[in-house]
């Protein structure tokens, strides 16, 4: 495959299809089917309220847009059959945690044990994009270099403005719930590949941890393959914003490898502002006033996505991934999924609905974008 192969991995939660009500438990021949549409590229997660779906390794989008949008419709098929559909979203707008039930797997059964009551409150979508790394050797370096631009690519892909049926006041609430797992966040500022390697010996050594897999940053090396994986992300109904954050991501990992000058390495000032920025855009979105964490001057998430977009003009020519690259300009200027779910209920409590009718239509808005069309 060609260099910077990307993986994108969405997870879905399922509801049922008439009342849009999360599905506590949902049937295991669904289950079952699920499985079916593409043994290895659907599987299961920690409750039973979600799915996911991933593609093969793909060297071009157009792959990745063709396996996305077939497992989507193959995926919405399959739960229509059984009275449920699905959808993408970090938060899901009806889900009330205490609710949901775990889905019976030992690893699950393994990290409840663990995590207690977090795990149970892990109501959560994200969407994670693996790119493949020319060294993988080089992989902490690279992750490290990554961070001050996280924020930008988390203002492209919100979609969780719901909680506990309830708006949030922000844009993406998904990271505020998902910070109550150990290790999240951002990854410590390891010095070399070596002190990263030490680091998970020592917990796996100690029994904390058994793999590397169950260090859920931001951002991470793979386990299991040469790449770096984005985790930052809200999972999106919308495939385009999916195939935006993909390129964008893809585009930075290319321009970290080819130019050691890019991406400075990141100090406990620069931690403590990109940790800044990364709530200034889960609190106010596209709209958020930021702080350059280079220059240390005020900027807006939209002059920093525009300033980066023509850094890595060259990347997403060369990867031929312009119009998915592109897709930022429409998003700033339309708006993320979290702001257009944001209107549909603002649309909806005007028209006199109830608060959670409200938010069924919001869940009717997200089902649909969902979906591609044939």
């Amino acid at each position: 495959m060609p260099d910077y192969s990307i993986g994108i991995e969405e997870e879905f939660f399922v509801s049922h299809a008439r009342t849009y009500a999360p599905s506590r438990q949902t049937p295991q021949k669904l289950v079952r089917e699920f499985l079916r549409i593409r043994p290895g590229n659907v599987s299961t997660e920690m409750l039973q309220i979600q799915i996911e779906a991933n593609t093969g390794v793909c060297g071009s989008f157009d792959q990745a847009r063709l396996e996305l949008a077939h497992l989507r419709r193959m995926l919405q098929h399959t739960a229509e059959q059984h009275g449920y559909v699905v959808s993408a979203s970090g938060t899901h707008p009806l889900a009330m945690w205490s609710e949901q039930s775990l889905t019976r797997k030992a690893r699950y059964r393994r990290i409840q044990d663990d995590l207690q009551i977090v795990a149970r409150r892990n109501v959560l979508c994200g969407l994670h994009v693996h790119v493949e790394v020319p060294d993988p050797g080089r992989r902490v370096a690279l992750m490290l270099r990554s961070l001050p631009y996280l924020p930008l690519l988390l203002a492209l892909s919100l979609s969780s403005p719901y909680w506990q049926g309830h708006p949030t006041g922000l844009k993406g609430y998904r990271l505020s719930a998902y910070d109550e797992l150990p290790r999240s966040v951002f990854p410590p500022m390891f010095s070399s590949e070596n002190s990263y390697g030490e680091y998970v010996a020592a917990l796996v050594t100690a029994r904390i941890i058994p793999d590397a897999s169950h260090l859920w940053w931001c951002i991470r090396p793979a386990l299991s393959y040469p790449t770096i994986e984005l985790r930052i992300a809200d999972s999106n109904p919308r495939l385009e914003d999916v195939l935006c954050v993909a390129a964008w991501f893809r585009c930075l990992v290319r321009r970290l490898c080819l130019d050691d000058q890019f991406g400075d390495a990141v100090s406990a000032k620069k931690l403590a502002i990109i940790s800044e920025n990364r709530w200034r855009v889960q609190r106010f979105g596209v709209e958020a006033s930021l702080v350059d964490p280079v220059s240390l001057e005020p900027t807006t998430v939209a002059a920093g996505l525009e300033k980066l977009a023509g850094i890595l003009a060259e990347d997403a020519e060369a990867l031929e991934c312009r119009k998915e690259f592109d897709r930022w300009q429409a998003i700033l200027r339309e708006g993320t999924a979290a702001d257009r779910q944001l209107a549909v209920y603002a649309q909806a409590r005007q028209a006199g609905l109830a608060r959670t009718d409200a938010l069924r239509r919001v869940m009717a808005w997200l089902v649909a974008e969902t979906t591609p069309a044939t």
